[in-house]
């Protein structure tokens, strides 16, 4: 190659790398900003959460590789880890994605409730986290995952003032059926509160009513709006200013249910349906809330 050709090369990939390190300084940049991006999955759950000191969550994966396109809308390319992922509890439509998300993707602790599911997925990703899980069989150049059990109590310290409280389960949930057992956490940034349900039935949330001060500006609306789940008396509790109803369109169970969408409605929730919005990102200052 010729000397002009060689320093125009050169030239070039100087040019990309600077380019490249302002993008990657400007994504970096949240000047004190919360995210929660609940992803168009289909019918099924995907929550991304990213704290204003950088540090993510990715809580259930849906139904199948399709998260992964989504997580590549919300994460910048260079990405390749995710802090903390979570498995609200272990179906199909919750699991079904981190299997892949796990091979894609770096993650530090893997959190679940403890109730084992029927799907192939579940099984798949019970091995992955197995096969990372941090042992003194890893090789040294290997960083493993962290297993965790979901119990009420735990504090996920995200930075900056942003905290994942775990409310359920309370108890080894070993023998409850998956619905019952979903882990049920509440993010707290400053003046806002983010209530995720999983697929928790009635019976669950007015327990939970029975412990705790629910009080939040957004909840993620239990088991895809199904009438199982959004009972008067927990909506009344929570007092969401917005209600979050992650579901496939046209899907065959005919979700959500009229019944919820008026129990919301009443309480004077403004109702979000990833079927007719996709992707829904919430951006918080710990003060002020905004859709994006």
């Amino acid at each position: 190659m010729k000397a002009p050709k060689l320093r125009l090369v050169i030239l070039v990939v100087l040019l990309l790398g600077a380019v490249f390190s302002l993008y990657a300084v400007w994504r970096e940049e949240r000047n004190g900003i919360l995210t929660v991006a609940f992803l168009d999955v289909g019918q099924g759950d995907a929550i991304w959460i990213e704290s204003p000191s950088g540090n993510q969550v990715l809580i259930d994966g849906g139904p199948g590789k399709v998260v992964l396109r989504e997580l590549s809308k919300v994460m910048p390319f260079y990405d390749h880890s995710i802090d903390v992922v979570m498995a609200s509890h272990a179906d199909q439509d919750h699991v079904g994605g981190l299997p892949d998300v796990l091979k894609k993707y770096k993650a530090n602790i893997f959190i679940e409730p403890g109730v084992p599911g029927e799907s192939s997925s579940y099984e798949k990703l019970e091995k992955i986290v197995a096969e990372k899980e941090i042992s003194n069989s890893l090789p040294k150049n290997k960083i493993g995952i962290k297993k965790v059990l979901a119990r009420r109590g735990m504090l996920i310290d995200l930075g900056d003032g942003a905290i994942l409280q775990i409310l359920f389960p309370d108890r080894n949930p070993l023998g409850m059926e998956t619905n019952m057992a979903s882990v049920v956490a509440r993010l707290i940034y400053g003046e806002n509160e983010f209530l995720f349900t999983g697929d928790s039935p009635v019976a669950i949330e007015n327990y939970l009513v029975s412990l705790d001060s629910l009080e939040s500006d957004v909840l993620k609306v239990g088991h895809h709006g199904s009438k199982t789940s959004t009972s008067q008396t927990f909506v009344s509790a929570v007092s969401p200013e917005y209600a979050v109803i992650s579901v496939g369109k046209d899907n065959r169970y005919g979700h959500p249910n009229q019944e919820t969408l008026d129990t919301l409605t009443n309480f004077g929730a403004k109702i979000l349906r990833t079927d007719e919005l996709s992707r829904i990102v919430f951006k918080s200052d710990g003060i002020n809330l905004e859709i994006k």
